[in-house]
């Protein structure tokens, strides 16, 4: 794949631009930005948390249950995409694998549990 226009410019510009295409729904351009983003700081979560949402809408759901799981090995009280996990497994037909994720996302936002059920 060669580069194109928006995988150019500073760190920040990039990040912008990543957001701004997520929010027009062009996830898979989103990815593609992000993607290089974590390739230049694999560890920043945020980036991590944009290219999983971007996975999850477009569809990708193998991939964005490797970013959430990366994610929270990184982070394992990110609350955001332990809920994303959850919702990912159970988008994929997995609610017995999904179900303690999402019971972990409802008690960190310090919702009941029967909310989850």
């Amino acid at each position: 794949m060669s580069e194109t226009y928006y995988e150019f410019g500073t760190a920040a510009e990039r990040w912008d631009r990543a957001q701004m295409f997520f929010e027009a729904k062009e996830y898979q351009t989103a990815a593609r930005i992000v993607r290089g983003l974590i390739d230049e700081a694999p560890g920043q979560v945020a980036q991590r948390l944009l290219l999983a949402r971007s996975y999850y809408h477009s569809a990708q759901l193998s991939r964005a249950e490797t970013e959430l799981r990366a994610i929270l090995e990184l982070d394992p009280v990110e609350h955001y995409a332990r809920l994303m996990l959850g919702r990912t497994l159970e988008r994929q037909g997995r609610s017995d694998e999904a179900a303690p994720h999402l019971r972990m996302a409802a008690a960190m936002a310090g919702e009941g549990l029967d909310l989850m059920d």
